[in-house]
């Protein structure tokens, strides 16, 4: 199984939607946006750059666990502040293995310092079980004597 594809393919699938907040939202309003949407992160924007990631573990260690209130603390107290990021270039294999090594869920993707996508563990792991069941298909239509290879 190839893995070397360029996380830009996997980006053309994706809905081109992202999801943003503000370094000056209440944490309540980034939970209430993640929650409507079914997220587990929001990238923070100011002036179009990117300021960091908020994400559901940034909610549970920096807010819940610390006794703060959702509703008073803004966003910018404690979102990830050095986000790892990808090119539209980097591998679906390179952005497996920055995920697994930093122990992270989402990777920003940029072109120039301009945000154009974000990538999840749960994307990459879908990305890869449609190709392996394109390559399957390819090769068996191979064998009974179908689709040349």
């Amino acid at each position: 199984m190839k893995t070397s594809h360029p996380i830009s393919s996997l980006l053309h699938g994706k809905t081109p939607a992202l999801w943003t907040v503000t370094p000056e939202a209440t944490v309540f309003e980034a939970i209430q946006l993640m929650a409507q949407k079914n997220i587990g992160a929001l990238l923070v924007l100011a002036d179009g750059r990117l300021h960091g990631i908020f994400t559901e573990r940034d909610y549970t260690r920096k807010v819940a666990l610390q006794g703060k209130t959702s509703k008073e603390t803004r966003v910018r107290e404690i979102l990830t502040a050095s986000v790892l990021t990808v090119a539209l270039a980097d591998t679906v294999e390179d952005c497996m293995r920055l995920m697994t090594e930093n122990r992270v869920r989402h990777l920003p993707v940029l072109q120039g310092d301009k945000v154009v996508g974000i990538v999840s563990i749960g994307d990459l792991v879908n990305w890869i079980i449609s190709t392996q069941n394109a390559e399957i298909e390819q090769l068996e239509q191979y064998i009974a004597g179908g689709v040349p290879a």
